[in-house]
């Protein structure tokens, strides 16, 4: 990828090797009608068609609570409990699906999807020739998250200006920050890192209404950033607001904070609250994690033992307070309650999760006078990395693992014997950026860009990228040729996978669609074959690690992403992270539809710069082995026999 000579980057060439509940039975002969839009009786009607002695099975899938249809794809599997086979359906656009072909016999149906729980279904067919119908209804699944992977992109103004309000806040010049973050907000109010920074701006001013309104806007439109869930309940707390505030904290946690924070300020949320055990359990948690930091953790889990009756428990927690904070202005008044609480005794409780009736409260003391103040953390400049990403996945659902990276492989393979070159024009988006993430240059080209595929010996596939224009490396901004990653899933072809260790995690969602997410990543007892920076004359390879995207009815790649497993200090390599989509590009002429890439996004930081990279690819032409069609071959290629990567 990067080239070292006296510009970073240089374009990469790689090579790759090798109970039941039947609701109607609707009589048929051979084929079965139904309309196309169950309920609608305008709806245009559809047939489908079953061999002799057998039925038609149709399953509709409704959420709870909505009185519609599921608003997103869902996954039936069918397994016949006499042969244990398993055959799997996703719903169409009305959130239902056919099986056509079912003979007698005993079936078990689950029905997942993201965000719901599982839903099992016994089936029993009776009637050859049959239509069953099946309403299923699925239950929201409490823990669910959706990761929103999407990050808008700011105008260059915007930008300029969110950068000198950075800059203004951490010299604390909450004056100058505030004007260029209005500027800046004007142009995108709906930006979550804005509307998180205007939040902290309004924290530091301690007008809590204001911040809380920000950063309400902030989770709302990301509700999966802890940092900004963090500073919204304590912002709440400030308020006392305590229904708010612990409810940002609780998405916080569960949003897999593994800071101790959040978890402190959830326990105060509770005591305020006086839920007195939730509020004991997350202080203990806080401080298992923050260990000697979390002090102002031990205030609260002294209030809640004792007004639990645990005041043996409760002194004590406040003693380590007074230990390990033994000058806080607080310190007098702890001091004087464990007096207080020493000389009255033991107070039981009735039971652990009531309120009790203690009621004990640290006299004008407010847990939170003992937690740090809130310090501004940058917003991290590249996608969060793979193994740190909690994705949603359907509940109870078993991938049938070898089938999807079997028939995930098989579409790419098709794709090669399909396809020996094809053309389309490539929009390339290059932003240096600043130690803040901040672009502080942005460049624009474009290029008549040509892929090749092609397999020089059985079992190696050779993909190389050509550009029509300025193909030396004085051509690309920063002189950094990226090459080859739009190639990405060739991973999944079956000479490449078994250099990769590959795992299916579960049933997950892509823009409404259910999808199965593998996980990969490099064997470190077989070559790397897949991705390499060039640097000099000398090329090092670069092991990747993954998710995979791939559609649960088709089996075809819609996304991918990578990264390096480890940084590279011998090249100045630190990161590089990798997001490549796919879609289906339709040729009217050839009458066929394939997938190939139409984003490829790269994060790198390489020789103490960090970079932001994205291809865009449209207006394909697409040219087959037996092609009598005349391309113009673009002027100077590189290499033959090697593919372009970053260099």
């Amino acid at each position: 990828m990067p080239d070292g000579e006296p510009t970073p980057h240089r374009p990469r060439r790689w090579f790759f090797g090798a109970a039941i509940l039947l609701i109607s039975a609707i009589p048929a002969t051979v084929a079965a009608q139904v309309m196309g839009s169950l309920g609608h009786p305008d709806a245009d009607r559809v047939t489908y068609t079953t061999a002799p002695n057998t039925a038609i099975l149709n399953f509709q899938v409704f959420a709870e609570r909505k009185g519609g249809h599921l608003d997103r794809q869902a996954l039936v599997k069918l397994v016949n409990l006499t042969t244990q086979t398993a055959t799997w359906q996703p719903t169409g656009d009305n959130a239902e699906c056919m099986f056509t072909d079912i003979p007698f016999g005993d079936y078990s149906a689950e029905v997942s999807a993201v965000g719901y729980l599982s839903t099992h279904q016994d089936v029993k067919v009776i009637y050859a020739g049959s239509m069953l119908q099946f309403n299923l209804v699925l239950h929201r699944d409490p823990a669910a998250l959706n990761l929103d992977l999407a990050e808008s992109i700011l105008s260059a103004q915007a930008r300029k200006e969110s950068k000198r309000a950075i800059s203004a806040l951490k010299s604390g010049n909450l004056k100058d920050a505030q004007r260029h973050l209005d500027e800046a907000h004007k142009a995108a109010p709906m930006d979550a890192g804005l509307n998180f920074l205007l939040g902290y701006l309004y924290f530091q001013k301690k007008d809590f209404a204001q911040s809380t309104s920000y950063l309400g806007t902030a989770t709302t439109i990301n509700p999966h950033n802890v940092q900004a869930l963090t500073l919204l309940g304590r912002a709440s707390l400030e308020k006392r607001d305590y229904p708010l505030a612990r409810s940002a904290l609780e998405q916080a946690v569960m949003a897999g904070a593994e800071d101790w924070l959040p978890h402190d300020l959830l326990a105060d949320a509770y005591l305020h609250e006086k839920n007195y055990a939730k509020a004991r359990d997350e202080a203990q948690i806080a401080i298992a994690k923050g260990k000697n930091s979390a002090t102002s953790a031990q205030l609260v889990l002294g209030e809640a033992l004792l007004n639990l009756g645990q005041s043996q428990e409760g002194v004590q927690a406040l003693t380590v307070f007074l230990q390990e904070s033994p000058q806080h202005p607080t310190a007098g008044q702890v001091r004087n309650l464990i007096a207080e609480v020493n000389e009255h005794g033991s107070m039981p409780v009735e039971t652990e999760d009531s309120v009790g009736p203690v009621n004990l409260r640290l006299s004008g003391i407010d847990p939170l006078s003992a937690i740090p103040v809130e310090r501004l953390t940058l917003n991290p400049w590249q996608p969060p990395g793979v193994d740190d990403v909690k994705l949603a996945i359907a509940t109870d659902v078993v991938c049938p693992s070898s089938q999807v990276i079997e028939k995930s492989g098989n579409r790419v393979q098709e794709l090669v014997q399909d396809v020996s070159r094809f053309a389309a024009v490539e929009d390339l988006f290059h932003q240096a950026l600043d130690q803040y993430g901040t672009p502080v240059r942005t460049e624009t080209r474009k290029f008549n860009y040509v892929a090749s595929i092609s397999e020089p010996q059985p079992g190696f596939l050779a993909v190389d990228e050509f550009r029509a224009d300025k193909l030396s490396l004085a051509g690309y901004p920063d002189s950094i040729a990226s090459n080859g990653f739009a190639a990405l899933a060739l991973i999944f072809h079956p000479h490449m996978r078994d250099n990769f260790e590959m795992l299916c995690e579960g049933l997950g969602d892509w823009h409404g669609q259910a999808s199965w997410l593998v996980h990969f990543r490099q064997r470190d007892d077989r070559p790397n074959r897949m991705h390499n920076y060039k640097v000099g004359n000398q090329y090092h390879s670069v092991n990747l690690k993954g998710r995979a995207w791939i559609t649960a009815d088709k089996f075809q790649i819609v996304r991918i992403e990578a990264e390096m497993v480890s940084p590279m200090p011998e090249i100045q390599l630190r990161s590089e992270h990798q997001v490549v989509e796919y879609g289906p590009i339709p040729f009217a002429k050839k009458n066929t539809t394939l997938w190939l890439p139409k984003s490829a996004e790269i994060y790198f930081d390489f020789r103490k710069h960090r970079y932001y990279r994205r291809h865009s690819f449209d207006h394909y032409m697409l040219y087959s082995v037996d092609s009598g069609e005349k391309r113009k071959e673009p002027v100077a290629p590189t290499q033959p026999g090697k593919s372009g990567r970053h260099s």
